[in-house]
């Protein structure tokens, strides 16, 4: 019996590493300007890669939280170029939003992508099996 509880015990342990080794991917939806959720967002992500440094995480933009990446109106922009350096970790913004609030390019931050639409990355996201997260509070 004793013999048995250990292949039970050792089979649920291998299972539970299984389990943590599988893949980590999370798309985050930013549409809110508010500080409080840029600063959460940058703490979330921070946290995450350093917990697991395979994850893969990717914030999308739309609407007013485009501003995340704005240049001269981000709160977070130093943390935004520290974290969009990781490979694993991937800012984009939606053209449609950008032509919305008359934003350009140039006044992106550095490493900051455009998708055509940022509702449909995200959707595409989730179709490929990440986890979704709203970044609101």
């Amino acid at each position: 019996m004793q013999k048995y509880r250990l292949m039970l015990f050792l089979l649920l342990g291998s299972l539970s590493l299984a389990a943590q080794r599988s893949d980590y991917k999370v798309v985050f939806d930013l549409t809110s300007r508010d500080t409080v959720d840029q600063k959460n967002l940058v703490r979330w992500l921070t946290e995450i890669s350093n917990a697991n440094p395979n994850a893969k995480l990717e914030v999308v933009m739309y609407s007013k939280g485009l501003e995340l990446v704005v240049k001269d109106k981000s709160y977070v922009a130093e943390e935004i170029g520290r974290l969009s350096a990781n490979k694993n970790i991937a800012f984009k913004v939606c053209a449609i939003a950008m032509t919305n609030n008359k934003i350009s390019q140039d006044q992106l931050l550095t490493g900051v992508e455009i998708v055509p639409d940022g509702i449909y990355e995200i959707i595409s996201r989730q179709k490929e099996g990440w986890g979704y997260i709203k970044a609101a509070r």
